[in-house]
């Protein structure tokens, strides 16, 4: 724990350093265009039409008779990753506010959301799990349902999460371990100079496991699958179960998200209309083209030459390469982060 206060003090030090140096040359929140969001660049007109058709699914707010609940944080993955594009982050004005009192919901906002706050999931520490926000007791689409929120009185019981962006996942899911274990140990000696430890997380098939703050799923349909059921509700192939037993608050056949068997004509995008909501969220991340980075301005050439030499970039790995892929512009891509000036 010394080393690790130590360490904090030294990057606290060098960031306020930092900031004397460059205050009169920052320039702030960049302008123009997000730089993010969109597709992956030479995709073909099939898959620009099935990214198309899951981003829209992607964006959808689901009420109960889509599955929503009987617990949720919000009704929509769109709303949760919003900034500054659909698969970002939280947006500067936090949807759960409204989504707490929607169709007559009788949720109490709890005292660490806030209408210019970021959207928040909760751990509590007792358990380690997820102890969603709101429920949909009150709601006009629920009636009979009458379930409490959990109890968010002791600020000490719990931590919170927030949205974390989507862009260019597929790249990372397309990564083969080997790549990852070689460019962490090119790292190695830096992060044990750092007194720095850690390992990958390994899933049951004895591979790297990637996604979620615990990186606790193997792809981006496991990751989908999880955060359907989790943060909005809904039952789906891959978790087919309520996490909420009263069947005061069951409205639908299990699971609600399923495969189509027929074309539901929601898209131009046969690839789309047949597949569940959970492989379109997929399918969006899998082809969600990286963030495009602004030219080199003083104040990133001097926050990538202090993120270097605080050691940041012992963890933040400079570079990957992909493996060859079934999907347009994923093959053989080599990510790198520019060098420290």
């Amino acid at each position: 724990m010394k080393t690790i206060r130590t360490f904090a003090k030294t990057i606290l030090l060098s960031a306020l350093m930092s900031t004397a140096a460059v205050a009169q040359q920052d320039p702030g929140v960049r302008g123009g265009p997000p730089g993010a969001g969109g597709p992956l660049h030479g995709l073909d007109p099939m898959e620009t039409a099935y990214f198309a058709a899951a981003l829209n699914r992607f964006l959808q707010v689901d009420g109960v008779a889509d599955g929503l609940g009987p617990r949720f944080n919000l009704d929509s993955c769109g709303g949760c990753h919003a900034q500054p594009a659909p698969g970002g982050t939280s947006p500067s004005t936090n949807p759960q506010i409204a989504a707490a009192s929607t169709n007559g919901a009788s949720n109490t906002i709890p005292p660490f959301v806030a209408q210019n706050g970021p959207v928040r999931e909760t751990r509590f520490l007792s358990d380690g799990g997820v102890h969603v926000l709101f429920t949909i007791t009150g709601r006009s689409d629920a009636p009979g349902c009458n379930i409490a929120q959990p109890d968010f009185s002791d600020p000490t019981a719990y931590i919170f999460r927030i949205p974390t962006p989507l862009f260019g996942l597929g790249l990372l899911e397309n990564t083969p371990d080997q790549n990852l274990i070689d460019d962490a140990n090119a790292q190695g000696d830096l992060r044990q100079s750092l007194h720095i430890s850690g390992s990958f997380n390994y899933g049951s098939d004895g591979t790297i496991t990637r996604f979620g703050w615990k990186a606790q799923n193997k792809s981006l349909l496991l990751f989908s699958g999880e955060a359907y059921n989790v943060e909005i509700g809904v039952t789906n192939e891959l978790f087919p179960n309520e996490r909420e037993d009263d069947p005061n608050c069951q409205f639908n056949g299990l699971p609600e998200d399923t495969t189509n068997l027929t074309n539901n004509n929601q898209s131009n995008s046969l690839g789309s209309n047949f597949v569940s909501d959970i492989v379109n969220f997929a399918a969006f991340t899998r082809l969600s083209a990286p963030p495009v980075p602004i030219p080199d301005t003083p104040s990133i050439l001097n926050g990538r030459q202090l993120f270097n030499s605080v050691g940041c970039a012992a963890c933040h790995i400079p570079q990957h390469t992909t493996a060859a892929s079934s999907f347009t512009g994923q093959s053989n891509v080599h990510l790198q982060r520019s060098p420290a000036s």
